[in-house]
């Protein structure tokens, strides 16, 4: 009686393992991000932001529209922009992957709010995926 109880509970417990061990976790998004187009009809400025993550970061970590008066990202962007062009100017020392195109960013051009803000979170978006800091 002693032995069955055993062989019964090691059964048990060997259909209880093999049930988890092939169970699969399915944790894949079939949603396509879509590049963020930063751009002003006006100014006839544009910008396309295909870097991946970059839709998801805007719509939930970044800071709301609004949060952030246009002359505080107008300064923040003229130090980000210049930091960034400083950077793909010498591909020998950072990653030429990542800093691939100068930026024009005219501080004496009023490009609009939604132009300074996604610029803005680009560079907020950038330092954080790629563990970097533009100083």
């Amino acid at each position: 009686m002693k032995v069955l109880k055993y062989v019964l509970i090691t059964v048990i417990l060997s259909f209880v393992f093999y049930g988890c061990a092939f169970t699969s976790v399915k944790n894949k998004s079939t949603v396509k991000e879509e590049p963020v187009v930063i751009a002003n009809d006006s100014l006839e400025y544009e910008i396309i932001i295909i870097d991946p993550g970059f839709t998801t970061y805007l719509n939930s970590i970044a800071r709301p529209v609004g949060f952030y008066s246009q002359s505080y990202l107008e300064n923040k962007n003229r130090f980000y922009v210049t930091a960034w062009n400083r950077r793909v100017g010498n591909p020998g020392m950072f990653n030429p992957n990542i800093y691939e195109n100068i930026i024009d960013y005219n501080i004496h051009i009023d490009y609009g709010y939604e132009v300074n803000y996604k610029l803005f979170n680009y560079f907020e978006f950038v330092q954080g995926k790629y563990r970097i800091v533009l100083r």
